[in-house]
């Protein structure tokens, strides 16, 4: 099933997202609101309504229990959720050149599983190993000239775009270690739960990180659905071009928590 969904978003991609030439950032950097075609909004408002519905029955809830846990059990689960995604930004920042920074998350990585036990700690900050901009496939075509081509909002997962979903895609074709060592392989020490579990458990951690900006911007704005594409396409824009400054959204670090 995961094939077929790639397949499909590979013939969304190549039919609406064009190569934004050999100077990508320079491309990406004439419109900061992302005037990037909304070609299937019908569908992706009908997709968008039921992942709200979804968040209202299981992602609200369970992130408002979250957040009532002790600090530490919050605190173990965010170092956790984070030193797994580095094993996604590591390959990335290799593709992207970024040979030094590589090296610095190997280390962070290594230093937090053993002696951070698994990464429920973050003893490699306390040693001057920081925690870098996470990267992710997406992020790596555009910073390669691809074009984002078409809006898509994703079940589940959320906001995307043709180049971001086939960046994620790149994650079930042995992109990222974590769902190699989980699911597309037996390693007997690792199962498919493990893989899904954290995801979802990433999914509360960032719903309850951004609990009441996710609501206070529901519940502000004339049109919900937009005001989340241009947020998303804002920050993803950023993130490609590792420009300073916040994006006015969600204090999570990554949009794509759920995805990638």
């Amino acid at each position: 099933m995961i094939r077929i969904f790639g397949i499909i978003i590979l013939s969304l991609f190549i039919a609406t997202s064009p190569m934004a030439g050999s100077d990508g950032q320079n491309e990406l950097s004439k419109d900061t609101n992302g005037q990037v075609k909304d070609c299937f909004e019908k569908v992706n408002r009908g997709i968008f309504a039921f992942n709200q519905a979804i968040d209202g029955l299981i992602f609200e809830p369970l992130a408002a229990g979250y957040r009532h846990l002790p600090s530490p059990i919050r605190t173990g689960t965010s170092n956790f959720i984070g030193n797994v995604s580095t094993l996604l930004t590591i390959p990335n920042n290799i593709l992207q050149g970024d040979i030094g920074i590589a090296g610095k998350n190997t280390l962070r990585f290594v230093v937090n599983t053993t002696i951070g036990i698994v990464g429920l700690f973050d003893p490699a900050s306390a040693i001057g190993l920081n925690s870098y901009e996470k990267e992710d496939f997406g992020q790596t075509l555009g910073s390669w000239g691809v074009g984002e081509g078409c809006y898509v909002v994703l079940p589940v997962l959320g906001p995307s775009t043709a180049r971001d979903a086939m960046g994620s895609f790149g994650n079930y074709m042995g992109g990222d270690t974590w769902y190699n060592v989980t699911v597309r392989n037996d390693t007997h020490y690792f199962s498919d739960f493990d893989y899904y579990a954290s995801k979802g458990v990433g999914g509360v951690d960032f719903r309850a990180k951004n609990f009441d900006d996710i609501n206070n911007l529901e519940e502000n704005s004339i049109d919900f659905y937009a005001s989340v594409k241009s947020l998303y396409l804002q920050d993803r824009r950023k993130k490609i071009l590792n420009a300073s400054g916040a994006t006015q959204t969600q204090n999570d670090s990554d949009w794509e928590e759920i995805d990638d």
